[in-house]
């Protein structure tokens, strides 16, 4: 990692190339925020993605976390892992095994299936074999999971914030915001509640606050800082 200017060595930072409305941005930024571990946050434009980033991940899509010692996340749930490791204070990662067992199979239902139909409901246009109805049918048997899930607990897999929770919000809130008319008609009450508790949050205020793009040559934001939730 080159070093920053005005920065000593010894105080380098990871880097998180972030793009504001990505979902998976979005999700690792909350981790991020949530352990309170101290990064250089560089807001970018996908449409003008900078020569460091690609540099660092040739596969140029954020987020992607540039750690002092070299290495390189490419994958949100690996950066929010990573922030996890640094500091969990009210365990998003539970010790309880039965729930961890619950919590990834979960992340990978979102992250694949879900998400397909996720793309083709919001981008219709680009996937016209079905009607944009049959996608979000395809996308609603994810939420009938979660609502049965929230019939039983608080959050996804119990009565307390997980990583599950943190990793889909992004996403479902992404589906919703494709037709609020319907979601707000939809019988799904409960994961209508649960979303709204994570966009009302202050936390999720301070990782969507508008923050100037990034140019190379410059040092970008600390992230989280003292206004963090």
């Amino acid at each position: 990692m080159p070093r920053l200017a005005n920065r000593p060595e010894e105080f380098l930072l990871p880097v998180l190339y972030s793009f504001r409305r990505c979902p998976y941005a979005m999700r690792a930024r909350m981790a991020i925020a949530y352990s309170g571990v101290t990064v250089e946050l560089r807001d970018i434009l996908l449409k003008d993605k900078p020569k460091d980033m690609v540099a660092a991940s040739p596969k140029a899509t954020v987020p992607v976390l540039s750690l002092p010692d070299g290495s390189v996340l490419e994958e949100s749930l690996d950066i929010m892992l990573w922030a996890l490791t640094q500091n969990d204070p009210n365990r998003w990662l539970p010790e309880d095994t039965a729930k961890r067992d619950q919590i990834f199979p979960l992340i990978e239902e979102n992250d694949g299936p879900f998400k397909t139909s996720l793309d083709r409901y919001k981008y219709h246009v680009c996937f016209p074999e079905k009607p944009r109805e049959a996608y979000r049918q395809e996308g609603e048997e994810f939420f009938e999971k979660l609502e049965r899930n929230l019939s039983e607990h608080r959050y996804l897999v119990g009565d307390n914030i997980t990583l599950a929770d943190t990793a889909i919000f992004p996403f479902i809130r992404q589906f919703a915001n494709s037709d609020t008319k319907w979601f707000d008609a939809s019988p799904y009450p409960r994961l209508r509640h649960w979303l709204d508790d994570f966009l009302s949050s202050e936390r999720f205020a301070y990782i969507m606050k508008k923050r100037p793009i990034w140019t190379e040559g410059t040092v970008g934001e600390l992230f989280p800082d003292r206004d963090a939730a």
